[in-house]
């Protein structure tokens, strides 16, 4: 592999066979590769492969009766239809190697200082079930590992997708070394919101500069107050003004700028970051997976400035 490139993670089964005309864009992944090999961002040399996902370090973090139901495909009609995925053994494979990825990410960040998935995200996953297309919190399972490891001792998950991570929240309630804070429209699913962790409301149609205003006026103090050792970034792109489940107006610059804000917030203070690619929804894929790839596209801008001050 090479060092002086920004190291990414994808594995060709994060899009799998899907049901043709549903709701949830599975082969954005896929084009997300592609346009990214198009901008020469993902190439042979920096393309990490995550391997079978443990299913003792997902059970660390899952309910194991839960685990065990879901990969035998027992879950009841209910519990299928909270989730919003048809069951397969194809979605058993994607969904494991998924969070294994969002894990070789997050080691990849330790070493590296930054590094990016192609896919995680899946922070409406409470430790007993899945919900709104989210089967296990890949952020909540990587999260657990590393502090259990030792390699962190306070860890932050920044959560900038449109819908507030209320099952990652639920995860760490009652936990004071991982904390969650969700950047979420109020007026958007879930229904039921979580009040642990720190919550942060954003206005119904808020556009670029006022979304980015507020990032700006709480992220510095949040990273003072906390100092984190640690960050995950959930870069959902659903706050886009032409997502189909986002109700907030960012324009891809605005999305492109927020990520670049966050990302030097933290490397500037020599914070390890894990970025995944959150929630994103559009009829049309090759749209979404392109608003996906401005988080790799500012990652990469921030990686190699900081390659070259290094060098």
């Amino acid at each position: 592999m090479d060092v002086t490139l920004l190291p990414l993670v994808f594995h060709s089964h994060y899009s799998i066979p899907f049901p043709a005309g549903h709701r949830f864009p599975m082969r954005k992944f896929g084009l997300l590769a592609e346009t990214l090999r198009e901008l020469g961002i993902l190439t042979d040399d920096n393309q990490y492969t995550p391997s079978p996902l443990s299913l003792k370090v997902l059970m660390s973090a899952h309910d194991k009766d839960y685990v065990q139901r879901f990969i035998r495909g027992e879950l009841s009609k209910r519990e299928e239809k909270e989730i919003g995925l048809p069951w397969s053994e194809w979605l058993v494979e994607r969904t494991l190697r998924a969070v294994s990825g969002t894990i070789l990410t997050s080691e990849l960040a330790l070493q590296h200082g930054l590094a990016c998935h192609l896919a995680g995200g899946t922070h409406h996953a409470h430790p007993s079930h899945g919900s709104g297309f989210c089967i296990f919190n890949d952020l909540a399972v990587a999260a657990l590992a590393i502090i259990e490891s030792g390699k962190a001792k306070k860890i932050l998950i920044l959560d900038c997708d449109v819908h507030q991570g209320d099952g990652t929240i639920a995860f760490f309630k009652d936990r004071s070394d991982i904390l969650p804070v969700s950047w979420h429209c109020e007026e958007n699913y879930p229904q039921v919101k979580q009040t642990s962790g720190v919550n942060i409301a954003i206005p119904k149609g808020a556009n670029d500069q006022e979304y980015l205003s507020i990032l700006k006026e709480t992220l510095p103090s949040l990273l003072a107050e906390h100092q984190p050792d640690f960050v995950f970034y959930d870069a959902g792109v659903d706050v886009h003004k032409d997502d189909r489940l986002g109700y907030v107006n960012l324009t891809d610059h605005g999305i492109f700028e927020r990520d670049k804000y966050i990302i030097s917030a933290c490397v500037s203070l020599n914070l390890p970051v894990a970025c995944v690619i959150g929630g994103g929804y559009d009829r049309n894929e090759e749209k979404v997976a392109k608003r996906h790839s401005l988080l790799h596209q500012a990652a990469n801008q921030i990686w190699m400035n900081v390659i070259r001050l290094r060098s």
